[in-house]
């Protein structure tokens, strides 16, 4: 089925685990609850598509067009998802544990409640994405790019935030214990009772701008007011 034209078609419940649709015409189409275990996507169009609750464990996902595409509840588990475009993707409890999104492009979708612990979204595309509550248990964001982002109650415990972009992002009541925050953005971030227990803020940038609350705290355990010195954590 390669490159086939299956625009707006209605596949709900269809098998197609290991299935070649490299270059396939999806767009619109109705691909609820459908069986993509293992099926080859690279290059396919999904744009608008309807992936709700569909099984998509190990799908081969590189250069898919799924802008608009509905995947909330959908199981993403170690997909190759490598500069896919998520542009306003509805991901809502989607499970992409060890999911590939490496230099993906998620700008302004919705991944609240997601699952991504332990996935690669290294260089990836986050800017204005919704991440309320999202798991990113030991996940690799570096050079991630999650300007402007909602990362409020996110659990991102022994992430990798390397040279992450977190620029005017919501980090209110979020889990940053262990992670390693080093060369960060962190400008006009909004910290409020943020978990920084034995994180890494080495040469974090614009700290100064970042917005703190005495709920939040620090790498050392104490808690932020007034009069902390942030340099004695980031020199």
């Amino acid at each position: 089925m390669s490159g086939k034209n299956m625009r707006q078609a209605d596949l709900k419940f269809a098998n197609l685990a290991s299935a070649d649709l490299s270059n396939a015409d999806l767009f619109n189409a109705n691909l609820w609850n459908a069986k993509l275990r293992s099926a080859k996507l690279r290059s396919a169009n999904l744009k608008f598509a309807n992936l709700t609750s569909a099984d998509l464990w190990n799908a081969k996902l590189r250069s898919a067009n799924l802008k608009f595409a509905d995947l909330s509840d959908a199981d993403l588990r170690n997909a190759k998802l490598w500069s896919a475009n998520l542009k306003f993707a509805n991901l809502t409890s989607a499970d992409l544990r060890n999911a590939d999104l490496w230099n993906a492009d998620l700008r302004n979708a919705d991944l609240s409640d997601v699952i991504l612990s332990s996935a690669d979204l290294s260089n990836a595309d986050l800017m204005n994405a919704a991440l309320f509550s999202a798991d990113l248990l030991g996940a690799n964001l570096t050079y991630a790019n999650l300007a402007g982002a909602t990362l409020s109650g996110a659990n991102l415990s022994g992430a990798d935030l390397l040279k992450a972009d977190l620029s005017n992002a919501g980090l209110s009541h979020a889990n940053l214990s262990n992670a390693d925050l080093s060369g960060a953005n962190l400008s006009d971030a909004f910290l409020w009772d943020t978990n920084l227990t034995y994180a890494n803020l080495s040469k974090v940038e614009g700290l100064h701008k970042a917005k703190f609350n005495s709920d939040t705290t620090l790498p050392d355990g104490s808690k932020w007011t007034d009069d902390t010195d942030m340099t004695r954590f980031t020199e």
